[in-house]
């Protein structure tokens, strides 16, 4: 897959030391020619100075053949020009763009554009690990607003129908792991000892989820 990355700090050039090693083709962009000493001495993929949403730059970084397209610069404003100019005028399939402000997450989400918001996720990751330490977050989607988190159903559960723990728009159980055994949650089967139970979970009803998990542990 080719990939161009517009910024390259920490996070793109983490993000193309790791694409590089899985066997990816990745051009950066920056307009900073020092920038390019945060990568490693023999980096292979190419380095190319200039701002993110100039069209001979990324012509010459190859973007008329890229797959993917992520703007990570310091600056909003930057990367929503990029993002747009690589949706639009160059038609890349993935587009993906880094936000610092979460206000602006609307403006992107109008151009289809999806978005990372290092202060969302990082408020929502912080909220989580304070107030809801119990619950092991396997995955989180988004900006963190949902989440898949996997608990031991506590004994006074057993019995009960697994489709009760539903909450529409809220948390619905997505798999079981029973006896070593993965299954999907049919209507009409009931908990048993021992499961272990995967939640698709929206980061506002953790306090829900872990009201009745922790029920019996009266933590």
């Amino acid at each position: 897959m080719r990939v161009i990355i517009a910024g390259c700090g920490r996070v793109g050039a983490t993000l193309a030391t790791q694409l590089v090693a899985e066997g990816h083709d990745v051009r950066l962009v920056d307009r900073q020619p020092k920038a390019q000493k945060r990568l490693a001495p023999g980096f292979p993929g190419t380095f190319h100075i200039g701002n993110g949403f100039s069209r001979s730059v990324l012509e010459t970084a190859g973007i008329a053949h890229a797959d993917a397209f992520v703007a990570v610069t310091s600056g909003d404003n930057s990367n929503i020009v990029s993002a747009r100019t690589a949706k639009e005028t160059y038609r890349v399939p993935i587009v993906l763009a880094r936000i610092h402000d979460p206000r602006s997450a609307d403006i992107y989400r109008e151009l289809g554009i999806p978005t990372i918001s290092s202060v969302r996720w990082a408020v929502n990751r912080i909220h989580q690990m304070l107030l809801h330490r119990h619950l092991t977050s396997e995955l989180t989607f988004g900006n963190g607003e949902t989440l898949l988190v996997r608990s031991r159903l506590p004994s006074y559960l057993t019995g009960r129908q697994l489709t009760e723990f539903d909450v529409d728009g809220e948390i619905r159980v997505v798999e079981i792991t029973r006896a070593g055994h993965s299954l999907l949650p049919a209507h009409g089967v009931l908990a048993e000892p021992g499961d272990l139970v995967t939640f698709s979970v929206a980061a506002t009803a953790l306090g829900r989820l872990s009201g009745f998990l922790d029920k019996e542990l009266g933590t």
